[in-house]
């Protein structure tokens, strides 16, 4: 009852006025599921063998690209009053009013049940299964605990950079070290990126009801601590996927590069603690990933080939 009056409380948006594919689009979250596909894709290439399958990448991509929409939308189907109470999430789908939330409910279930099976039928049932603890993980695990945790943000870093192994399996159908390298790339950069986020945006996280480290952490030295901890594990990482065969010599000098200067941004803010630097943080993080997954593909060894 306490969150339907704070509901009720904030402005009406625009986003009622949005377009259907628009609506559709923000709720299975395109742009951040682009992102996911993105390194899904990266470690099918880096598992490939020989010429890469195109029919196996395609069904990869289809099958993983349907489940993260799924994924989204039964997200935001539970967060759907969380959303409603903050700024920057009251214009989404749910709160607004735009779809209504037994629709959104089975239409992610739909989208879900459809990219598992798609992944097991398509691709083979490792892949699928890895899926799987992907989406139980994010939204069994991840999104409850939002309400009850600061170390959410840890544990639902495992889920989110399950795609990434996903697309390991897909290529060579194991669990071997390299592929959980790409795991823990991602598991590692997740880190600094939603530290960032959670320090801009603490006030409107604590209005919502999730526990963030941030809104606990005033001085935000933990925060801070974190965000460098994870930095380094970030560049630790990156250089392990070149030891183990991955990248090579420009793919290890531009992860040494750009890991260091992600540690330099990192420790920036540790000192200062500033919105500025949390910005420049986040700023940087953005750019990071995508840079990394670009020397992973301009510059893959003959031997993983």
């Amino acid at each position: 009852m306490e969150s339907t009056v704070a509901i009720t409380a904030l402005p009406k948006t625009k986003a009622a006025g949005k377009s259907l594919p628009l609506a559709v689009a923000e709720l299975t979250k395109a742009g951040l599921n682009g992102l996911v596909v993105l390194t899904t894709a990266t470690g099918f290439y880096a598992g490939a063998t020989g010429r890469m399958d195109l029919a196996q990448f395609t069904h990869t991509i289809l099958g993983t690209a349907i489940l993260a929409a799924g994924a989204a939308a039964l997200n935001q189907y539970l967060e759907r009053d969380c959303d409603a109470l903050m700024h920057r999430t009251a214009s989404r789908p749910l709160p607004s009013g735009r779809f209504k939330p037994e629709s959104v409910l089975l239409f992610g279930i739909v989208l879900a049940v459809i990219g598992l099976a798609h992944l097991a039928l398509a691709v083979n049932l490792l892949t699928s299964i890895v899926g799987a603890f992907t989406l139980a993980g994010y939204l069994l695990v991840y999104t409850p605990l939002k309400r009850r945790t600061v170390w959410n943000t840890l544990i639902g870093a495992v889920p989110g950079a399950l795609p990434a192994l996903m697309g390991w399996t897909a290529a060579r159908n194991d669990l071997s070290l390299p592929g959980w390298a790409w795991f823990g790339v991602l598991f590692f950069w997740q880190i600094p990126h939603f530290m960032a986020i959670s320090w801009l945006y603490r006030e409107d996280y604590r209005r919502g009801g999730f526990v963030m480290l941030s809104g606990s952490d005033a001085g935000g030295e933990r925060v801070a601590r974190l965000a460098v901890i994870h930095a380094i594990g970030l560049l630790a990482a990156s250089v392990g996927m070149a030891w183990l065969g991955m990248g090579g010599t420009v793919y290890t000098a531009g992860a040494v590069v750009a890991g260091l200067f992600a540690l330099m941004v990192a420790l920036r803010f540790a000192w200062e603690r500033s919105e500025r630097r949390a910005r420049q943080l986040f700023l940087v993080s953005i750019m990071h990933l995508p840079f990394l997954i670009l020397l992973l593909w301009l510059d893959k060894p003959a031997a993983v080939s």
